[in-house]
């Protein structure tokens, strides 16, 4: 299968930044996709509302169901998964996007913030898998796919944020388990993330990087690329993974990563979590010029 068309997904924090960058891709195909976010009003400092999402999405050749959605919320996710399925009538392909971030350390993080991150994360990811599961099992290719980091175990990756790692990590779990206890069902529980800083709305806001820190960054597209190789290899052989977005797409055949650089004049800034093992392709330089 090399095409998402007629598919339907369902991407959480799909408003903006990487979740809309895989629900355009996917709508190049003429997939329908479920934009749960929940972003309906427009954002002082981020651009984009579910309908303005909608909008793109299908002025890129797919349709389009935006949904109020609190991941938080049991009652809010059931329901719009009921709606997407009423709408599409099945769901093929769950992307567990939303996020929080709050990259301080232990005394600095109060109980509010630690709780926020975990009840979007880790417990979102959990929640939203789960409503889509039994519609998954009816889907003839189903995938699940988290924008979460490899389970790498350096301390490095912990002790400068300990709240937040574990969230993310949280997200990686819940794929590392579900890819066994799914894997006679045929549903693909795996895990992507970026090598670079990706140029979003919250790096250039919520990490204060402006737009000097964007210049270091690769754009949502690679992140998109990747995750639409995924979804089109066969479920069932394809779980149970933790990928890194240029270390797969080479696997796969792409031998440009320059296009997805913001600015090629600048050093590209490395993304937490990505483990030593997990060299870049070749050719690819981070953290100094271009190669």
């Amino acid at each position: 299968m090399q095409t998402l068309a007629g598919k339907t997904l369902f991407i959480t924090g799909a408003s903006r930044g990487i979740g809309l960058a895989i629900a355009l891709r996917a709508a190049q195909d003429g997939a329908n996709v479920v934009i749960a976010a929940k972003t309906a009003e427009p954002h002082p400092k981020l651009p984009g509302t579910i309908y303005t999402a909608a909008e793109e999405i299908e002025a890129d050749g797919g349709q389009a169901l935006p949904l109020i959605v609190d991941v938080r919320d049991e009652a809010s996710v059931d329901a719009a998964v009921a709606q997407a399925v009423a709408r599409f009538g099945g769901i093929d392909i769950c992307v567990n996007n939303a996020s929080a971030i709050s990259l301080t350390g232990t005394l600095a993080t109060d109980m509010k913030r630690y709780d926020l991150m975990h009840q979007i994360n880790s417990r979102g990811t959990y929640l939203v898998s789960r409503a889509c599961i039994p519609h998954l099992k009816r889907a003839a290719n189903p995938h699940v796919l988290t924008l979460s980091p490899p389970l790498d175990m350096n301390p490095k990756w912990f002790g400068g944020h300990v709240a937040y790692s574990m969230a993310k990590y949280g997200m990686s779990l819940a794929m590392l388990g579900m890819a066994e206890e799914f894997r006679a069902d045929g549903i693909a529980f795996n895990a992507l993330w970026p090598r670079t800083i990706i140029a979003t709305a919250a790096v250039r806001f919520a990490l204060a990087a402006g737009e000097e820190g964007l210049a270091h960054c690769r754009a949502p597209q690679i992140m998109a690329d990747a995750a639409h190789a995924v979804f089109i290899k066969d479920a069932r052989s394809f779980t149970g993974n933790f990928l890194i977005d240029d270390t797969f797409l080479y696997a796969e055949g792409v031998r440009d990563f320059e296009s997805y650089r913001v600015d090629d004049t600048q050093p590209l800034m490395p993304d937490f979590f990505v483990p030593d093992d997990i060299p870049p392709p070749p050719g690819v330089v981070i953290g100094g010029a271009a190669a």
